[in-house]
């Protein structure tokens, strides 16, 4: 086999060209502190890199979703906290205006500072958020969800904003108004208890409850029921088609309860035969028209009797399921909270473990880059002495 000069000139340029190239990629790893700058320095360790680098950048966005929802729950956490303070005095005020002692004038001056407690009310309902986005609207946040119009209307809608947290996690940043301040069960959540308007009599129904839930049969499969009075001292419970469900007597000295069928009401007063209360399941009602009844029943002239007395135990009964709601949703809120303080450590540590891999697939080791640094160098430089040595040789100098 026959060797040419040229030949083996380039064998040695293109041995020194790879050395060069060798000490140049080095010098930028080095320069960089990272093994992997380009996709052909290592395929496979690319694309894991890459992968890495994304769940690192979705971690961080889970953290900025936290933050933001965080400061959203918070402040309907703070707003519910003042509603809760203005039903707390809606409540104090409807105690005093239960005494005996009031007058229409005072009732009057109660049913005043109810109003004004009720335009508090409308605009915590009405809240926004440092975004400007309704509160309490649902999706529709730019819209303003109570609209004060003969009476108050809800036009927001049921739905709830949702923020991604984590892997897999969605969790709600809002609750719709419907839910906090309209979808409210009247009386005790399962019943409503209600005087009927031509009772002449002086009784007057109190608490109510569901003492016996498993009671067979139980008066709340549906239909509506009646404790009618046949005397001052007797009563009947009949069913919608006036059929006899129960009777029993009534000491209107000393009041007390009435049961049927699991339910239960409390009683004081004396009644006159025929005097009637209707028992019907619970319905539904906002908080304004609760604060609504209330101002109107303290508004009514020569009030302070029987009939007042029952209208202000009925709505009171209804005001402390709107406290009781406020009270559940702040739950809800807290609980959503705890869980987003949670998964934010969770993202946390697995912002750590994601760092860690990316650093183990495309960080520099400089000990070994180090020690390469002077290996590729020593190279080189044997390479270029070759290259110059074999360029020096000719086959002439042999000919002497």
């Amino acid at each position: 086999m026959r060797v040419s000069t040229s030949w083996m000139q380039q064998q040695s340029v293109g041995s020194m060209m790879e050395r060069q190239s060798d000490l140049s990629d080095l010098n930028i790893q080095l320069s960089t502190g990272k093994r992997i700058n380009q996709p052909s320095d290592d395929p496979v360790g690319a694309a894991r890199a890459l992968d890495l680098t994304h769940l690192t950048a979705d971690a961080a966005q889970y953290q900025r979703n936290i933050t933001s929802a965080n400061a959203r729950l918070g402040l309907e956490d703070q707003t519910l906290s003042n509603v809760s303070n203005v039903l707390g005095r809606v409540r104090t005020l409807l105690l005093q205006a239960a005494n005996g002692s009031q007058t229409d004038q005072t009732r009057g001056d109660i049913a005043a500072e109810m109003l004004q407690l009720r335009q508090q009310l409308l605009g915590q309902a009405n809240s926004k958020d440092g975004q400007g986005d309704y509160l309490f609207a649902g999706n529709r946040t730019g819209t303003m969800p109570f609209v004060a119009q003969n009476g108050v209307s809800y036009v927001g809608d049921d739905g709830q904003r949702m923020v991604a947290a984590g892997p897999g996690l969605q969790v709600a940043t809002g609750d719709p108004g419907s839910t906090v301040f309209a979808d409210i069960p009247t009386g005790n959540g399962t019943f409503a208890v209600s005087a009927a308007a031509a009772n002449t009599g002086g009784a007057v129904a109190g608490a109510s409850s569901v003492s016996n839930p498993n009671a067979n049969p139980s008066a709340w499969g549906g239909g509506s029921y009646r404790i009618v009075f046949t005397a001052a001292n007797a009563y009947e419970v009949r069913d919608g088609a006036g059929t006899v469900l129960d009777s029993g007597s009534y000491d209107a000295t000393i009041g007390g309860s009435i049961n049927f069928r699991g339910a239960q009401v409390a009683f004081s007063g004396k009644p006159n035969a025929g005097d009637a209360f209707a028992l019907g399941a619970s319905a539904r009602q906002d908080v304004f028209t609760t604060l609504d009844k209330i101002i109107a029943t303290l508004r009514q002239p020569n009030g302070g009797g029987a009939d007042m007395q029952n209208s202000i135990n009925t709505q009171f009964a209804n005001l402390d399921q709107a406290i009781d709601n406020i009270s559940r949703t702040r739950g809800m809120v807290g609980a959503r909270m705890n869980a987003l303080d949670q998964q934010r450590g969770l993202n946390d540590d697995l912002t750590l473990q994601y760092k860690g891999a990316l650093s183990d697939v495309q960080d520099l080791n400089y000990y070994d880059a180090i020690s390469q640094l002077g290996a590729q160098t020593t190279a080189l430089q044997a390479s270029q002495q070759t290259f110059t040595k074999i360029q020096g040789s000719k086959l002439f100098d042999y000919l002497r």
